[in-house]
């Protein structure tokens, strides 16, 4: 699936929430898409990515994040924030879990 067969909800609630805290976050979120073969997968692996990526140490942040690691905190506020949307998108209903 391409990031073009996204709702709008959770494409706004998702990418371009994670695009306003930093580009290299919305990429993490745009990889996932090409993965999945449609919008309820795609919700799964991004709450599942937002978990790991909550776990990081300041290497690995400082990995996916290209040698720039951002402010943890602001961060954390963000994942949450894009988790908050997941749900209000319908990924948090049972119908809606793999």
């Amino acid at each position: 699936m391409d990031t073009d067969d996204i709702s709008t909800e959770a494409y706004r609630g998702i990418l371009i929430e994670a695009e306003k805290f930093n580009h290299d976050l919305a990429l993490q979120f745009g990889l996932i898409a090409s993965s999945c073969k449609n919008e309820k997968e795609y919700l799964f692996k991004a709450k599942k990515s937002i978990k790991k990526i909550r776990e990081l140490d300041k290497s690995d942040l400082s990995d996916m994040f290209f040698g720039l690691p951002p402010d943890k905190e602001h961060l954390l506020l963000t994942l949450k924030k894009i988790l908050t949307n997941i749900s209000d998108a319908g990924g948090n209903s049972k119908r809606n879990q793999l």
